[in-house]
């Protein structure tokens, strides 16, 4: 199938009109039009090879919202016409551990990436969803319920399963307590997804400007950390903390703030942290510990979950020809808080 999207040529060019193929479907394959793609941050460090082994052409986007075109002779769940979505990864072994528990996000030969690696079967690069079609394999595509607008619910498929999966984890429900640090695409859904959990949400930030958004969002309480007699007066005062803070930094100021048996949770910063004071941590139970994303089942769930309580992400429509000035806004967090991408602009540019 002949399709265009825009590609990273190499981690110093911008992403351009890019004319290539995609695979002839196999019989367990569903072909989608895609409708809406979400920008991940992730977008912009593969594309740029801040974090090495990216392959060229490098096609991004894993939040793809699409309507299926065609399907293979042994699809079952889907059929042509149907919206459907599809996240950060579109195959695994299926076979190991991991994968019959529905954790394909730690297949043990590891996931198969929407974009930036290869497919399990050719070897061939996987492009991902800024483009005008995909293919992926049925198990991999899951259906997007009534009552999420399309428009607005691609950046669930990475930002909102990446923060739902760690509340569902560490057992979030109805009066947990939950702080949130960092309010970018991460933390604004980790906001929304803790509240609507009934859990009681704090925001936290050294930014006192951000107490407004937190609130608007949803957030109970707004803890500043550059005040140290706030930070000492909330000690003890949360079971999870989930940290989305992109760059490295400290962690030991959020550990005195979790109580026995409490966890704080990154989700954002890959890569070396700095030097860890493991007293706390042994003397309250207390741990640091990380998550991904979510398997093929726990994001349906998830899904299902935001159509039932009304949950979207707060979205910046823009054009595909807009793409490398969002890239370059993104680093600035300039966004409120996450650009969606209208595919059927990519006609236009």
């Amino acid at each position: 199938m002949k399709t265009i999207g825009y590609a990273a040529q190499s981690q110093d060019s911008a992403l351009a009109p890019f004319h290539f193929e995609r695979r002839d479907l196999r019989p367990n394959d569903v072909a989608m039009e895609i409708l809406y793609c979400g920008v991940c941050h992730s977008d912009l460090h593969t594309a740029r090879g801040d974090w090495g082994g990216t392959v060229y052409p490098c096609v991004p986007g894993h939040e793809i919202i699409g309507r299926v075109t065609a399907v293979g002779p042994q699809v079952r769940r889907f059929k042509e016409g149907d919206l459907a979505a599809v996240g950060c990864m579109v195959d695994s072994c299926r076979t190991c551990d991991q994968c019959q528990r529905g954790e394909e996000q730690f297949c043990r030969e590891g996931l198969f990436g929407t974009y930036g690696g290869r497919d399990r079967v050719t070897g061939d690069n996987n492009y991902g969803g800024y483009a005008k079609h995909i293919v992926v394999r049925e198990e991999f595509v899951l259906t997007l319920p009534q009552g999420l607008d399309p428009a607005k619910a691609a950046p669930l498929l990475c930002a909102g399963i990446t923060t739902y999966s760690p509340l569902k984890t560490w057992g979030v429900k109805a009066g947990s307590r939950v702080g949130v640090v960092g309010l970018g695409g991460l933390g604004h859904m980790a906001v929304k997804l803790a509240v609507a959990m009934g859990a009681d949400v704090t925001v936290m930030s050294r930014s006192a400007d951000k107490e407004a958004d937190a609130r608007e969002l949803g957030a109970q309480h707004f803890l500043n950390t550059s005040d140290s007699a706030e930070m000492m007066a909330h000690a003890m005062g949360f079971d999870l903390i989930i940290d989305t803070v992109p760059v490295q930094h400290d962690l030991m100021p959020y550990v005195p703030l979790l109580d026995v048996d409490g966890t704080l949770c990154l989700v954002g910063q890959l890569g070396p942290a700095p030097d860890l004071n493991t007293a706390p941590l042994v003397l309250k139970r207390k741990r640091i510990a990380g998550s991904l994303i979510g398997g093929i089942p726990e994001t349906q769930e998830m899904l299902d979950f935001c159509a039932e309580k009304g949950v979207l992400p707060d979205v910046e429509m823009i054009r595909m020809d807009q793409i490398n000035d969002a890239f370059e806004r993104m680093e600035k967090s300039d966004v409120r808080y996450r650009f969606v991408i209208d595919m059927s602009s990519l006609g236009e540019a």
